[in-house]
């Protein structure tokens, strides 16, 4: 019900969008193009084995090929590359597209509304995930994947020194102290500065809501009481140097897990992948958990990705065909996870066995790891609602998090911070906004 309420309220804030981007490329006719030479569709993305999809579409279609350019990841640079070509009126036909961002995109008009196009699909999605690409009663994207959040973790060295995996974030704290007792050097996981979204994962796990709608108006609540409790404890942590601080993905981050002084990474599903393309060597000896909870078990979502197509775009019909092969097909699905680096988990729940068959488990020792991606896919908790300039938002959020590991700033003072700068971004852009605290 919440989700409904929110998008009523922005079928008002987004209707002079909508028209914006309904006037962008034409719903032109499929089949092949002049001369009988097949429509080319381009894309831009990145992740993890599509380049092994795309190979897969061009080889069983004739009349459509994609022509696939492999960009960086949304946040390093590849968002402002799309708004830069959209801007050009060069940007491609079809652009992947994280949940989080995707307001952004309607917000600036850069997407078309394929509502009408995707109407046969939309009832294999679960409705609060196609709700997460449902902006002012219109469609602007396709879901491809969910991203339950997960805990992994080195099995033989929790066993070794007799560490619990644990269950609740309060057992976390514990098990962090024991890491740190049995090898000084070790950590049970990092603290990511440079990444907000999974502070913002966490505090959609304990309950917060940074965002909603009420009528016309915006209402945005980034320091709430649960993010406040994430924000301390994560703080504590810190704090009593139980965890590393380091960049995602860095140089630091991966040598860590090589020289056995990271024991642990609060992630999400597709982190499986990941940690098997990255850390061959350490097969066997990582298992996946559930993410820890504050009582009663529960996941936010980490990430997770869309496509949409752009308002530049004149071949918008086959857009859409390759749109929907790429995120519900059985061979898509199969060529991605078959490509060993991702482990994707599906939003068309029917594809998910596909997806459990397809990616090797065997880094896991066997586990049955897309029965847990499925459990923890159940406690997403409902009513989380993104706003309409998280790019804005998390680059706040990124510029301050920063300063935390200095200790010129705390991650609670951090929520402060970004709560005002996101509350200017939205009256600056002509949008009705009220602060909540």
């Amino acid at each position: 019900m919440e989700r409904k309420r929110a998008a009523a309220g922005l079928a008002g804030l987004l209707a002079g969008i909508t028209m914006l981007a309904a006037c962008g490329g034409g719903q032109e006719g499929g089949g092949a193009g002049a001369g009988g030479q097949p429509v080319t569709v381009t894309f831009w993305g990145w992740a993890k084995g599509t380049q092994q999809v795309v190979d897969a579409f061009n080889k069983s279609h004739k009349d459509v090929q994609i022509k696939f350019e492999e960009i960086p990841s949304g946040n390093a640079g590849g968002y402002a590359k799309f708004a830069n070509a959209v801007k050009a009126g060069n940007a491609p036909d079809v652009m992947s597209i994280e949940y989080p961002q995707l307001p952004d995109f309607v917000n600036q008009g850069a997407l078309q509304d394929i509502t009408a196009a995707t109407a046969d699909v939309k009832g294999k999605y679960p409705g609060s995930v196609f709700s997460l690409v449902e902006l002012g009663g219109k469609t602007w994207g396709v879901p491809m994947d969910a991203a339950p959040q997960v805990f992994f973790y080195r099995k033989d060295l929790f066993e070794k020194n007799k560490i619990e995996v644990p269950a609740t974030w309060d057992d976390f704290k514990t098990a962090a102290a024991k890491v740190k007792k049995a090898d000084g050097k070790a950590r049970i996981a990092t603290f990511f500065p440079d990444d907000p979204s999974v502070l913002a994962a966490l505090a959609w796990q304990a309950g917060g809501k940074w965002f909603g709608t009420e009528g016309d108006t915006w209402k945005v609540s980034v320091a709430d009481e649960a993010t406040k409790k994430v924000a301390g404890y994560w703080q504590d942590l810190v704090k009593d140097d139980l965890v590393h601080v380091q960049a995602s993905f860095s140089q630091p981050w991966n040598a860590a897990f090589e020289d056995d002084t990271l024991w642990g990474y609060v992630g999400a599903n597709w982190g499986a992948g990941v940690m098997k393309s990255g850390h061959a060597g350490q097969s066997g000896k990582w298992a996946i958990a559930p993410v820890p909870h504050w009582g009663t078990p529960s996941s936010g979502m980490l990430g997770g990705t869309t496509f949409g197509v752009s308002k530049n775009s004149k071949n918008s019909k086959q857009a859409i065909e390759v749109i929907k092969w790429l995120t519900g097909s059985e061979q898509a699905w199969t060529a991605r996870l078959a490509s060993g680096t991702s482990s994707g988990f599906p939003a068309i729940a029917d594809l998910v066995p596909v997806a459990a068959k397809s990616f090797d488990g065997s880094f896991y020792g066997g586990q049955d790891i897309y029965a847990l991606f499925s459990e923890s896919y159940k406690t997403i908790q409902p009513g989380w609602t993104w706003g309409p300039s998280m790019v804005q938002t998390l680059t706040a959020f990124k510029d301050s998090l920063g300063k935390v590991s200095t200790g010129e700033t705390t991650i609670p003072s951090v929520l402060d911070t970004v709560q005002t700068a996101t509350v200017n971004e939205i009256k600056a852009r002509g949008l009705n906004v009220a602060a909540q605290q």
